[in-house]
C-alpha cells in the first residue's frame, strides 16, 4: 500500500548559546499542500528546514513524516564540484535506476515468497519515481530550470566546479527535483531562475503529490504557488510567557502564525495585526499605570491630616480599626487587579526593521555617467550598448545566461570586456551590490565589519534599519545569507555612491524589506541600475524606472 504522505512538526525549538532562533514551532503539511515559510531575515527559516531534513538537531520537539523520502534544496550542493554534470545527474536518478534493476533481478525468481515481496516493493518505488521516463524527465527538468545546454552529451562532460554560481544553484534544484522525494523542502528555490524557470517550478510543485515546505522571498512565486503561509515573525503573546525565553527581538518569534490565502491577503492582515498589537499594548500599559497609581493612593482613607471626631480613646481606636480594614480591602483589590493586568499584558512589540534610505542630496553632476558601446564578454555577454545618465533609473532584464550580472560587473570594472568600449565619467563614485554578499575580511561582528569598512564619521549601522539590535554584535559567520546581504548593502549606503548598481536585489532579502527597497528606488539621491528576474519588481517598475534594457538569451548560458 502507498504510504500516507505528511510532514508534522511539533514543538521545535533551537538556540545557539543564548541566542534563540526558534521557539515552540508546530504545524502540519499534508500531501499536495505547498506551505511557504516567511519572516524577517534571521527568523530561522533555513534552520527549520535543516532540522526537518535531519541535518541538524533541535533542542526540543520532534519531526515526524509519513515517509522516509525527504529531499532538501539548500545552500550546499548535494554533489561534489569535482564531478561532471552527467555524474551529478546520475546520482540524482540513481534510486530510480536501482528500482528498475531490483525489478529485473526479483522477476527472475517470481513465485518465491521473498522474490514476490521484493518485486512488489521495487515496482512501487519505480512507479513513484517514474523510473521508465528517466531520460525524458532529465531533459525536461534541465530545460525547465534554464540548463538546456546540458541536454547535449558533450556539455554534460563539463565539471561542476567550472560552472557559474547561478548554474550550480540551478543544477542543485534540478538534482532535487530529479531525485523525486515524497517530501520536498526548498530554501529560496527561485533564486537564479528566470521567468520561464519560475513557471516550470510552479507547475512542478503543483503536480507534486507529497508535502512541499519552502522558504521564499519571491512575492510573485508566493502569490502563485503557496497554499498556506507560515509566518515566523513575533506575535503578541503574554509577557508572563515571553519572559521565560531569551534573545527575543525582531526576526525571532515564539510559535508560528498560519495564513490561508494569497500573499496579498497576508500583507493586509500582517499590517493590521501589527496595528492591533501596538494599540493593545498602549492601552494595557495605560491601564497598568492607572492601577499602580490606585495602589499607591489606596494606602490612606479620607484626608491625610484629619483628626477623629472625638478625643475619646475608644473613638480613636474605632476609627483607626475601621480605616485599617478599608485600606486593607482597597489595597488588596487594587493589587490583585494590578497583578492580573501585569500577568496578562502582551509583550512589547519589537521595533520593526524599517529600511532608512539615504537622505536625498543635491548633486551638480549631470550628463552621462557610464556609456557602453558594443561591449561583449565572450561566452557570457553578447555585444551590448547602453548610456546611463545622471538621475536615471535603469532596469535590466533578460533570461538566465543573457549576461545581466556580467554587464554590471563590466560597467563597474570588475570584468574586462573582450571587445567594445566602456566610458566612465571622471571621478564618478559607483558601487555594486552583488548576488553573493562580498564582505570585507575585517573584524568579527557585524558592527566591527561595518565600522572597519566605512571609517569614522559615517552613520552607525543601526541607523540604516537593516539589522536588528540583537544582531549588531553577532559574528558575521552566524548571520543568515539575507542578513549578510543586508550588511553589504549598509556598507555601500554609508557613503551613497553616485551610481548604485543592484544585482537581483530581492534575492535573500525579506518580503517587507524588498517592498521598502523597491519603494525607495525612486527617491535614491543618485543614479540606479537594477538587474532582476523578479516578476513583482518588474511589474511595478513603471513607478520608478526611466529606462529599460532587455538582453536577449545567450547561445552559451553563463551569467
Amino acid at each position: 500500500m502507498p504510504s500516507i504522505k505528511y510532514l508534522q512538526v511539533d514543538g521545535i525549538s533551537k538556540s545557539y548559546g543564548d541566542f534563540r532562533v526558534l521557539t515552540d514551532i508546530s504545524f502540519t503539511v499534508n500531501a499536495s499542500e505547498r506551505v511557504a515559510l516567511i519572516g524577517e531575515n534571521g527568523s530561522g527559516k533555513s534552520t527549520l528546514l535543516r532540522i526537518v531534513a535531519g541535518l541538524i538537531p533541535s533542542d526540543s520537539g520532534e519531526v515526524s513524516v509519513g515517509t522516509q523520502s525527504i529531499g532538501l534544496l539548500h545552500q550546499e550542493a548535494p554533489f561534489g564540484t569535482e564531478l561532471s554534470v552527467d555524474q551529478a545527474i546520475a546520482t540524482a536518478v540513481a534510486p530510480a535506476r536501482l528500482a528498475l534493476a531490483d525489478m529485473e533481478r526479483s522477476a527472475e525468481h517470481l513465485g518465491q515468497p521473498q522474490a514476490d515481496e521484493d518485486y512488489a516493493q521495487a515496482l512501487e518505488t519505480a512507479e513513484r519515481l517514474d523510473a521508465w521516463n528517466i531520460e525524458a524527465r532529465i531533459a525536461r527538468t534541465l530545460e525547465g530550470v534554464g540548463l538546456g545546454r546540458f541536454n547535449s552529451e558533450q556539455a554534460r562532460n563539463q565539471t561542476v566546479g567550472t560552472l557559474s554560481g547561478g548554474e550550480r544553484v540551478r543544477l542543485s534544484l534540478a538534482w532535487t527535483l530529479l531525485n523525486n522525494p515524497e517530501v520536498l523542502l526548498l530554501d529560496e528555490p527561485t533564486n537564479h531562475l528566470d521567468e520561464g524557470g519560475r513557471e516550470f517550478l510552479a507547475k512542478t510543485l503543483a503536480e507534486h503529490r507529497g508535502p512541499v515546505l519552502f522558504a521564499s522571498h519571491d512575492r510573485a512565486f508566493l502569490e502563485a504557488t503557496a497554499t498556506h503561509l507560515l509566518d515566523l515573525d513575533p506575535v503578541p503573546i503574554p509577557q508572563e510567557l515571553a519572559q521565560h525565553y531569551v534573545g527575543d527581538g525582531p526576526g525571532s518569534g515564539i510559535g508560528v502564525t498560519k495564513f490561508t490565502g494569497r500573499y496579498t491577503d497576508y500583507l493586509t492582515e500582517h499590517f493590521q495585526s501589527l496595528d492591533r498589537w501596538e494599540q493593545r499594548y498602549r492601552e494595557e500599559q495605560s491601564a497598568i499605570k492607572a492601577l499602580q497609581a490606585e495602589v499607591r493612593s489606596s494606602h490612606s482613607v479620607g484626608h491625610e491630616n484629619a483628626a477623629a471626631r472625638t478625643e475619646g480613646k475608644a473613638a480613636k481606636k474605632f476609627y483607626a480599626d475601621r480605616n485599617a480594614k478599608v485600606v486593607s480591602r482597597r489595597v488588596s483589590s487594587a493589587a490583585s487587579r494590578l497583578e492580573q493586568a501585569q500577568a496578562q499584558q502582551v509583550r512589547k512589540p519589537p521595533r520593526a526593521l524599517r529600511f532608512q534610505p539615504p537622505t536625498p542630496g543635491s548633486s551638480s553632476r549631470s550628463g552621462t555617467l557610464i556609456c557602453a558601446q558594443n561591449v561583449e564578454v565572450e561566452g557570457r555577454l553578447a555585444p551590448t550598448s547602453v548610456d546611463i545618465r545622471a538621475g536615471e533609473r535603469l532596469l535590466i532584464t533578460g533570461p538566465n545566461g543573457a549576461g545581466k550580472s556580467t554587464l554590471l560587473h563590466a560597467l563597474v570594472g570588475d570584468i574586462a570586456p573582450t571587445q567594445g568600449i566602456i566610458y566612465r565619467a571622471e571621478g564618478v563614485r559607483l558601487a555594486l551590490l552583488t548576488q553573493e554578499a562580498l564582505l570585507p575580511d575585517v573584524g568579527t561582528t557585524a558592527r566591527e565589519v561595518y565600522e572597519a569598512a566605512t571609517g569614522e564619521g559615517r552613520l552607525p549601522l543601526s541607523a540604516h534599519g537593516l539589522l536588528a539590535g540583537r544582531d549588531l554584535n553577532r559574528p558575521v559567520a552566524d548571520l543568515s545569507t539575507g542578513q549578510q546581504r543586508r550588511l553589504a548593502l549598509a556598507i555601500i549606503l554609508a557613503n551613497p555612491p553616485e551610481l548604485l548598481l543592484l544585482d537581483e536585489p530581492t534575492n535573500h532579502l525579506s518580503l517587507l524589506l524588498v517592498t521598502e527597497l523597491e519603494a525607495a528606488l525612486a527617491d535614491y539621491p543618485g543614479t540606479v541600475v537594477v538587474a532582476s528576474h523578479d516578476q513583482w519588481l518588474r511589474a511595478g517598475a513603471d513607478r520608478w524606472a526611466t529606462q529599460r534594457l532587455s538582453l536577449p538569451g545567450p547561445a552559451d548560458p553563463r551569467g
